[in-house]
């Protein structure tokens, strides 16, 4: 019994261990003080305005973001949450902040802008399609965060079942992935991905899930009563009921 099959099992256990170690080191670090981290002082005014509308410091807290993370933010338009995640890894981390080739110009130009500040210093422009978003050397990453671009991907050339796949695979076991969008009515499901730029929450569910995610924990901070589900998530003046969802996957 202590033969060959003896010989594979050590490096089989001493990989667990050393995965353990290093989640554990990770998990350990303490959060930042988020508040802090939104108050810097090089941070920019239009990022200022920004956080008026997008409230950052729940979600923040919610994802749990800490210093020596691997985070890939998909979906990373103009990088206003891809640098706020850098900030919060920094030191030690790296933030992978996924865009298409296509991406209009404007969010393009604004990327590449922020990419040269000192935040943005551990963060790789990844531009890569969404259903093939990271290089074969991007692995065992600790978070992904997805915020309101999901719903884009159901009207885009996307293939989700295989974006949510290879997402699937690129974390390491016990890792998280983290989905904000603006919700639809129920029995919507995609059908008003590109016209109200909303998706059904259990539809979204239903698919991140049959990948082999679980759902662990679920976000209120960005819930809103008064929306009426009726007008197109980006209007300013109008409320949106937004949704947070949290899943893992399994160790």
């Amino acid at each position: 019994m202590f033969g060959e099959c003896g010989r594979r099992v050590v490096p089989t256990v001493f990989g667990l261990l050393v995965l353990f170690v290093v989640v554990t080191n990770i998990e350990a670090q303490p959060a930042p003080d988020y508040a802090a981290l939104l108050a810097a002082a090089d941070r920019s005014d239009a990022d200022r305005q920004a956080d008026k509308r997008r409230d950052p410091a729940p979600f923040l807290a919610f994802a749990g973001v800490r210093p020596g993370m691997k985070v890939l933010d998909m979906g990373a338009g103009g990088g206003y949450s891809t640098e706020l995640i850098a900030r919060a890894v920094a030191p030690g981390g790296v933030v992978y902040g996924q865009n298409p080739a296509d991406l209009p110009e404007k969010p393009k130009a604004t990327f590449e802008v922020r990419l040269k500040t000192p935040a943005m210093k551990d963060v790789v422009a990844d531009i890569r399609p969404f259903d093939d978003p990271v290089a074969p050397d991007v692995h065992d990453l600790d978070l992904i965060t997805f915020l309101f671009f999901y719903h884009d991907t159901t009207y885009m050339n996307v293939d989700r079942i295989e974006m949510d796949r290879k997402l699937f695979a690129v974390l390491k076991p016990g890792g998280f992935f983290l989905i904000a969008d603006h919700s639809a009515l129920p029995g919507q499901g995609t059908s008003v991905g590109k016209t109200l730029h909303r998706i059904e929450e259990s539809t979204l569910r239903q698919e991140v899930e049959a990948a082999g995610f679980n759902l662990v924990a679920e976000g209120n901070f960005w819930r809103n009563p008064a929306d009426t589900y009726d007008y197109p998530s980006y209007q300013p003046t109008k409320q949106v009921d937004n949704f947070v969802l949290k899943f893992q996957k399994p160790m």
